[in-house]
């Protein structure tokens, strides 16, 4: 049967290539649906008023009759739908105001006749569609229908193919979800009967790749099932070109000689301050790199006490590294020598590639390495850090501070900014590493390696776009369990311009795509760069949480608030405390406080109130993670509250109880003192904020989902 269905459908995409047209009929799409098994309602094609007339009488009931003709793509912009017409004078009046209709809108257009489509029931029009995504490949989209499709933009994206229950859990996904369940009294939908709509898409689109775009849009979605009134189908234009992948034994094997290098090369390695080849080489020698250090520069004998060679073949031993600080014109020709001496890495610094419209320059680098069996880092980019090799391999300021905390980064000015920030907030990092412009290896090999990596325990990525997006999601999916994997990804602009040939193109914009499908993948995404920067930081601090239950305690009232608001917009729960919990924080609070969540101890108690209600918290079984807001007062001061928290906690931690605890810290400049004491003790404390602290105990309850630590899914 699917080996049958399979020939209908490529002896139709084949006839339709062969007249040279991209987009189907109605008719033909018919044809897909029925052998697909997409729900569509009874129609028949009438060429002329006669057989309109005799199609809507078999059809029985008032009927659709929609234009057919392979020109036009848009049938209502072209006036050619009429809804609900009914007996044969009125048949006959809408056959002909159709063909009228569409005549004028493209004199040129081929007209085959008038599609009599069976009337569907009224019921919630919702859109089933798939698309040919330029990072991800095959998506498969599912949203609200009918006219507001556009307007109310509330999709859900997955990559194709999806199995009946991800394209049941895409009905949840929506902004309106309820509407799906019934409201008001009405009846819910036939939820299986929509999934399987969605399934069924996302298997057509797998089975014949050159399908650019499906669109079942309105789907009439009802209690008794769900059809799609109309199914448009777009050709692709030509076959996007296969990108090289490595297998992961391939990818671990590259990336451990570039990361743990036992000998490095500098090509273009120089003696005077300023130059890049300089910078690099200074880097290398005063960072510690325990490893052999060659300078290659054919016009010097020695580089900073290191003898230098003329090329980077005379130089002796295994290389697992060469690093350029050539210009870009020089590149290629040193490639290919690098490529003769075995070495598996080339870190590209110059710039002058494809950022700068040398594209063609970028594809001589990327043929040249990709025969000679090298992996490229870069070109345009400031190099890499792998601090636990003491490898400073950059023309940038040098960071040593060894951590779990691996940073990657498109651009240079970013990767400055994260060096900054490591270096103000003390967060050891196991690497830093520039990625420029991507011409092979990309964020996939790199999550590839740090999964695997036992000095790394948290991975933050800013990107600006991704070469493979189904690599990073098959290499995010096997990092996820082990480790957070946090993302800032730049450019929110949709652009759905580009596929604008139909509704589901035009709403595939890069990043609604984007942000469904890397929360799919367990990813979580940071909203701006200090977020991802203080998520990396803060998420190896804190234990996983066992459950969903977050306590909020705090010295002032409207620090309650903010914070309780802040719990509601990072999706998490606060408790419901029950009568014999409510009662036992009622004895350590005074009677003008106020029990329930959050717990409000009011600002003049002693520093005792706090380690009270705090050890309560701790170790009660059904709390699971603890939201502390401080007030500064005389009578308990900043580092006084910083050093109970901090002991009480590792009290419990050394019990064997750990549980997430984040504080915000209100008060004079003391309290950024005590933050700072705090974090280094596994309490995330920030001053000022009651946003920050809450939104990265959410961050890591979202990790916790994707991992499968918590019920609930990412």
């Amino acid at each position: 049967m699917a080996e049958d269905r399979a020939s209908k459908v490529r002896a139709l995409l084949d006839a339709v290539r062969a007249e040279g047209r991209t987009a189907l009929t109605a008719p033909e799409g018919k044809v897909i649906a029925d052998a697909y098994g997409i729900a569509v309602p009874g129609e028949e094609l009438a060429r002329d008023v006669d057989e309109a007339v005799a199609c809507a009488a078999r059809l029985g009931g008032p009927v659709v009759m929609k234009i057919v003709s392979p020109d036009i793509l848009h049938k209502t912009d072209a006036g050619g739908v009429v809804v609900g017409v009914e007996g044969a004078a009125d048949v006959r009046a809408a056959f002909c105001r159709i063909v009228e209709n569409a005549r004028a809108y493209d004199p040129g257009a081929r007209i085959e006749g008038v599609q009599v489509q069976e009337l569907l029931p009224r019921g919630q029009e919702v859109i089933v569609g798939a698309v040919t995504d330029p990072t991800f490949g095959k998506v498969v989209a599912f949203g609200l229908g009918g006219v507001l499709v556009e307007v109310l933009k509330d999709v859900t994206f997955r990559l194709a193919p999806v199995d009946a229950a991800e394209a049941l859990s895409m009905l949840d996904s929506i902004r309106s979800a309820e509407i799906l369940t019934g409201v008001r009294g009405q009846e819910g939908v036939d939820r299986w009967a929509v999934a399987e709509q969605i399934r069924r898409v996302s298997e057509l689109v797998t089975d014949f790749p050159e399908i650019a775009e499906v669109d079942l849009n309105p789907v009439i979605a009802t209690p008794a099932g769900a059809v799609a009134a109309d199914i448009r189908v777009i050709l692709a234009e030509g076959v996007p070109k296969e990108r090289r992948r490595y297998s992961r034994e391939e990818i671990l094997t590259s990336m451990r000689r570039l990361m743990q290098p036992r000998s490095v090369a500098v090509i273009g390695a120089s003696s005077e301050p300023g130059k890049i080849g300089n910078s690099v080489m200074r880097n290398l020698v005063d960072g510690g790199f325990a490893g052999e250090i060659h300078p290659v520069n054919p016009k010097a004998d020695d580089i900073l006490g290191r003898k230098a060679y003329k090329s980077v073949t005379d130089v002796p031993g295994e290389v697992d590294v060469a690093v350029f600080a050539i210009p870009a014109r020089f590149v290629a020709s040193a490639l290919e020598e690098v490529g003769r001496k075995r070495i598996p890495n080339a870190v590209l610094i110059p710039s002058g590639f494809a950022e700068t419209g040398e594209q063609a320059l970028q594809d001589e680098i990327v043929e040249i390495a990709e025969r000679l069996g090298i992996r490229i880092l870069g070109p345009n980019i400031y190099g890499y850090y792998s601090t636990w090799q003491d490898l400073c391999a950059t023309f940038c300021t040098p960071y040593d501070v060894k951590g779990g905390v691996a940073l990657t980064s498109q651009s240079g000015g970013i990767g400055m900014a994260i060096l900054g920030f490591a270096r103000t907030t003390k967060t050891g990092v196991s690497a830093i590493v520039g990625l420029g412009n991507k011409s092979d290896l990309d964020e996939d090999d790199l999550l590839t390696w740090f999964g695997e990596d036992p000095h790394t325990e948290c991975i933050a990525m800013h990107l600006e776009d991704l070469k493979d997006g189904r690599a990073f999601v098959e290499a995010a999916r096997a990092t996820v369990p082990k480790k957070p994997v946090v993302v800032l990804k730049a450019g929110r602009t949709a652009a759905g311009a580009r596929a604008a040939g139909s509704h589901t193109g035009a709403l595939a914009g890069d990043d609604a795509v984007y942000d469904d499908i890397l929360r799919q993948a367990g990813v979580i995404r940071a909203p701006g760069l200090n977020d991802m920067l203080e998520y990396a930081r803060a998420l190896p601090v804190l234990p996983a949480p066992q459950g969903d239950n977050v306590v909020i305690i705090t010295g002032a009232g409207g620090s309650g608030v903010l914070l309780s608001d802040a719990v509601t917009d990072n999706g998490l729960t606060l408790m419901e405390i029950p009568p014999d919990l409510d009662a036992a924080f009622r004895e350590f609070i005074p009677p003008f406080g106020a029990a329930g969540n959050p717990v409000d101890i009011t600002g003049g108690e002693p520093p005792s109130t706090y380690e009270a209600t705090i050890r309560l918290g701790l170790e009660d079984p059904r709390i699971h993670a603890l939201v502390l807001g401080y007030w500064h007062t005389i009578v308990t001061p900043p580092m006084v509250f910083a050093e109970l928290t901090a002991r009480v906690v590792a009290e419990f931690r050394e019990k064997g109880i750990s549980k997430p605890v984040v504080a915000s810290l209100a008060g004079d400049v003391e309290v950024e003192e005590a933050c700072q004491y705090l974090f280094e003790r596994g309490v995330v404390a920030y001053p000022y904020t009651t946003e920050k602290p809450v939104a990265v105990l959410g961050a890591k309850y979202r990790w916790a989902r994707a991992a499968g630590l918590l019920g609930g899914g990412s």
